[in-house]
């Protein structure tokens, strides 16, 4: 009964940053950056509202949830090619090496993902919520690979981040990680440990919000002279890959 009061009053304090992070986004008129990103949380906000209202209706609320978890995840992928083309606006060989990288470890991902999902035969599950459990799994493994992958190349190539483009990256980063970890432990454990992997799950939807909200707020950074040298590197591997294009 308590973790059921805790999950409410937690879900209620999500809706309330949910609401302050689009204030911020609209405010910030964040759409023009990330119009995938504000697509994303819009829709994460309408599948909120939505579930709370209906939270009573058990069968509603069951399908809703999913359908909206989908719905999300499909974004999420949307959402990390957007700050994949940001980060590589201006380097346009580095790009297209970073876009060939990506795509290898898509496909990669991909395999793993339906190892995972191929393991977990839906004939070792009780109900459908097991097996729907496992296909997120195996997505969520897709989406944390890539984030992994981006953070990998920004640091091999020496890339700049701009503050509200890493706050997007950290954000959802942190959110598909909690959410990776809760649904691989949900298909071993029971309903008591679920309820405590709930609070879990909210708790980290609700630190990615606070992260969003506290990097597009915050003011971005000026250039340093010490950055200097570093961004005459990047041209340097940029005008070296775009050679060996060339050839």
């Amino acid at each position: 009964m308590a973790l059921k009061s805790i999950v409410q009053w937690l879900w209620v304090a999500g809706i309330a940053c949910q609401a302050m992070l689009g204030i911020v986004l609209l405010c910030k008129k964040t759409w023009r950056v990330f119009p995938v990103f504000v697509a994303y949380f819009a829709a994460g906000f309408a599948g909120t509202l939505f579930l709370y209202g209906v939270q009573s209706h058990r069968e509603l609320f069951f399908y809703s949830y999913w359908f909206m978890e989908a719905t999300i995840v499909a974004l999420g992928f949307a959402v990390v090619y957007e700050i994949f083309r940001s980060v590589f606006s201006t380097q346009q060989a580095l790009r297209r090496l970073a876009t060939l990288i990506f795509r290898c470890v898509l496909a990669l991902l991909l395999c793993v993902g339906l190892i995972v999902l191929l393991k977990h035969t839906p004939f070792s599950f009780k109900g459908i919520t097991s097996a729907v459990v496992v296909v997120e799994e195996s997505a969520r493994i897709i989406e944390v690979g890539l984030l992994m992958c981006l953070f990998a190349l920004c640091s091999a190539f020496g890339l700049h981040w701009r503050q509200q483009v890493f706050g997007v990256a950290l954000g959802l980063g942190v959110y598909a990680a909690v959410e990776l970890a809760s649904v691989a432990i949900w298909g071993q454990t029971n309903k008591a440990v679920h309820e405590f992997l709930n609070v879990v799950r909210i708790l980290g939807f609700n630190t990615s919000l606070l992260i969003w909200i506290g990097y597009l707020l915050a003011p971005e950074r000026a250039a340093a002279k010490v950055e200097l040298p570093q961004r005459s590197q990047l041209e340097q591997w940029n005008q070296a890959v775009m050679e060996l294009i060339k050839q």
